[in-house]
């Protein structure tokens, strides 16, 4: 933070960032493998469950982490997909990951 009577650095004093290697920026690993993760555990759960005949709430939040992990990855896609297509309103940013 610039204190009173101090110079703000201009842009010439500013290094340039370089950008993250895709494999870095790309989210889709972590989510499809966090999604698989959840469903593992729907599985694990489920079964359990099936055999001592109740649904506890470790079942139902699995449950519901597959089923956000596959709605965030689906609005991931279609933000991506328009973002391609070009559209003004798309999410824009991660270079390389665009197109």
């Amino acid at each position: 933070m610039v204190q009173d009577g101090e110079r703000a650095p201009s842009e010439a004093d500013h290094r340039p960032v370089p950008s993250l290697p895709r494999r870095l920026a790309d989210p889709t690993p972590v989510v499809l493998f966090g999604t698989f993760l959840w469903f593992a555990g729907a599985v694990l759960f489920g079964w359990r469950d099936l055999v001592d005949g109740t649904f506890d709430i470790q079942f139902f939040s699995c449950v519901a982490g597959t089923t956000l992990g596959i709605i965030g990855y689906g609005v991931f896609r279609w933000q991506r997909s328009a973002a391609r297509r070009g559209s003004r309103g798309s999410w824009q940013g991660l270079s390389g990951l665009d197109t």
